[in-house]
């Protein structure tokens, strides 16, 4: 079975919503998954990371980038990386933040180059958006995130009311997709 950890950072518990959703695809697809808050990590949090299959990284976008707790765990990431420890593991990401972009992809792209420079396996979403006349906002992928997963809370909505449903089903697909990416890249390991 796959292990796969998801380190996150939530700034106001927006984006634990969608960390919880992309759990729940995982364990959906028959691997296990953890949740890790960035706030939380601590020496056995590294052994953790060391011994999974696969990390998810997660975090709001602020002002562009990810958010500043969460860079703070990738900064502490050099000791893992000067060992190579995340070599050919899978990698994903998500972001939420208020707007429709927000400058996203800028958080996003940032998890590839965290993910790069550990010499890691990238995943995408592997999802087509929504994008016709016909689509709502509950339709699946309906943010478009192709490299990352992407959902958006208005700035005013609570965690009860945000992301919408059909962000959080995208978070569960997204999930699953990474399950089964890994498990697919485990056995062709083996």
């Amino acid at each position: 079975m796959s292990k796969i950890v998801i380190v996150y950072h939530s700034g106001y518990g927006h984006t634990k919503k969608v960390a919880e959703a992309v759990v729940a695809g995982i364990l959906e697809a028959g691997a296990e998954a953890r949740l890790m808050p960035v706030s939380d990590i601590d020496d056995a949090s590294w052994a953790e990371l060391a011994a999974a299959d696969a990390i998810v990284f997660g975090a709001p976008t602020y002002m562009g980038g990810p958010s500043a707790d969460f860079k703070k765990f990738a900064d502490a990431s050099s000791k893992p990386w000067f060992g190579q420890v995340w070599k050919d593991k899978i990698a994903a990401g998500f972001t939420n933040s208020a707007t429709m972009n927000g400058d996203k992809f800028s958080t996003i792209q940032y998890f590839v180059t965290l993910a790069m420079q550990h010499s890691m396996i990238w995943a995408g979403t592997g999802m087509m958006p929504s994008n016709t006349k016909a689509a709502t906002r509950n339709d699946l992928n309906y943010v478009g995130g192709f490299t990352g997963l992407l959902t958006q809370s208005p700035a005013d909505a609570s965690p009860e009311e945000a992301p919408p449903e059909g962000d959080l089903e995208t978070a569960r697909m997204f999930g699953a997709r990474v399950a089964g990416v890994t498990a697919r890249w485990i056995a062709g390991r083996g």
